[in-house]
């Protein structure tokens, strides 16, 4: 860099990659240097986000002070007033942080418009309380939906002769939470008038996924909530979560106010967890070959319609992705740590039971090799959406049980069998190929040599990483595998008319 006598401004882009199962990890993916006035450091500005965790403070904070090119970096927060916008909304400057003269985020005049969330809060309610809240003629649900500015669907044909039916609500969390609280005091109207004695609680409808943050780690964030809300909060078991219903029911008691309190505090966590894996899917998805992410399942669907409590789904509406098209079923060998077996298996097999019905997967155990063997192995066998789910809750297990430290990143080590012609062309000339994954997929990719062929005439590939290394690296490994398939295919229907021609 040729020298300079001003200030040089140092964009300095991170990207966060946000997970269910491991810590957020910071990376410099980027820079630009802008010239002004005289100074003798390097700024460095970090545009548009919102530090939730002391890791990424951490990140951060390292910068500061950093020698780079005879300069020092200094570093400076600035939030993105434009970042709620979408990318066809924002308008760009002359140095891509916004229009010139833009107001800064909280500062006086500066007026930003509440945005509708994506994830609907959704409710259990008493069969017979449905009348009074959807009121004669519509009338009551009309004027909540008009009140909170809210999108209200009462789902009271489904599921004929149920004690219970789901309510959705899709609005700002404002709005979702001001809805939530006018039907609550409905219900406690119409039981009073109806003289209704037992307790009414609030019972929200949750994704599986979210429950284990909400929880947090021993129970801390749901007991924060109940202490700070003077609520009681229990969920429903894993054992009642089927394929096609991934929803548990979060039921929160106390009075209409200290209820209220509690719903704002339970979607926000949710919708954190929401948002952290849609922002990671979106980073990870373009890395991820062969896997149809519509299948996963992953994130509930925001149309309003609710999952069936039982039976397969209808062909009509499915509440739920579906599978597309039928992919091939794959083996991967993962091996986790000995002491961590009890918590994957669960009480008399309950956990394990869970989690291959949730996948979609066979998952099994394999006996210790040793009294005193440090890992044991998972076989898990299924297609590549069954594998991503299945070995994500596995990672996903083992750092909430605590089997690796507050700090540590979850790192297991997984084997796939490939067939010992495709080994090569794993590992590439001059070792190109598998240097050039591991440098992508962030995971170490080993293909021992001297490796004797099993009776499938396969080898042995082994991976080791995180989460989302170890999705990547198994992924790109399979894309070349069915390469090489395709092109064994291609040499055979060559070689058959030659032959043909010839006799």
């Amino acid at each position: 860099m040729p020298p300079c006598s001003g200030i040089i401004r140092l964009l300095v882009i991170i990207e966060f990659y946000v997970s269910t199962s491991y810590s957020c990890v910071g990376r410099l993916i980027g820079y630009k240097f802008i010239n002004t006035q005289s100074s003798k450091f390097l700024d460095t500005l970090l545009v548009g986000h919102s530090f939730s965790s002391r890791e990424q403070q951490v990140a951060l904070d390292k910068l500061n002070g950093f020698q780079l090119e005879n300069f020092t970096l200094r570093v400076a927060y600035i939030p993105d007033e434009t970042a709620q916008q979408s990318p066809s909304q924002q308008p760009r400057g002359r140095r891509g942080f916004g229009p010139r003269g833009s107001s800064r985020q909280g500062s006086p005049g500066s007026v930003s418009k509440p945005k509708p969330c994506d994830l609907p809060l959704r409710l259990l309610v008493p069969t017979q309380f449905v009348g009074a809240i959807i009121g004669k003629e519509g009338a009551t649900i009309r004027n909540i939906t008009k009140q909170t500015q809210s999108k209200i669907d009462v789902h009271r044909k489904e599921n004929a002769g149920a004690a219970e039916k789901s309510i959705t609500i899709l609005s700002t969390p404002e709005g979702t939470s001001a809805a939530c609280k006018s039907i609550l005091e409905i219900m406690h109207k119409e039981a009073q008038d109806i003289k209704f004695t037992e307790e009414i609680p609030l019972k929200i409808l949750a994704h599986n996924n979210f429950v284990g943050r909400l929880i947090g780690k021993e129970g801390r964030n749901l007991k924060k909530i109940e202490q700070d809300t003077d609520t009681k909060i229990t969920i429903s078991p894993l054992q009642e979560l089927t394929l096609y219903n991934p929803e548990r029911t979060i039921t929160v008691k106390g009075s209409v106010e200290t209820c209220a309190r509690a719903e704002e505090e339970i979607m926000k966590k949710i919708r954190e967890s929401y948002e952290n894996d849609i922002a990671s899917m979106n980073l990870q998805a373009h890395l991820i070959p062969g896997l149809n992410l519509n299948a996963l399942g992953l994130f509930p669907p925001t149309s309003g319609m609710p999952p069936p409590t039982s039976g397969p789904p209808s062909a009509m509406t499915p509440p739920y992705p579906q599978f597309e098209q039928q992919s091939e079923t794959e083996t991967v060998h993962l091996f986790i740590p000995a002491l961590s077996v009890g918590a994957i298996i669960g009480k008399q097999g309950q956990h394990i039971k869970q989690l291959s019905r949730f996948a979609g997967a066979s998952i099994k155990i394999a006996p210790a090799e040793a009294p005193d063997a440090k890992v044991r192995m998972v076989i898990i066998t299924g297609p590549p959406e069954a594998q991503f789910k299945a070995q994500g809750r596995i990672y996903g297990k083992i750092k909430e049980e605590n089997f690796v430290s507050p700090k540590e990143e979850v790192k297991l080590e997984a084997h796939i069998r490939v067939p010992s012609f495709a080994a090569g062309r794993v590992i590439g000339k001059g070792g190109k190929t598998v240097n050039e994954l591991q440098n992508l997929s962030s995971a170490e990719v080993v293909v021992p040599r001297d490796q004797t062929p099993d009776e499938n005439d396969q080898v042995v590939v082994k991976i080791t990483g995180h989460f989302y290394a170890c999705q990547v690296a198994q992924r790109k490994i399979q894309e070349i595998l069915t390469q090489v398939k395709q092109h064994q295919q291609q040499k055979a229907l060559q070689s058959g008319p030659s032959q043909s021609r010839r006799k």
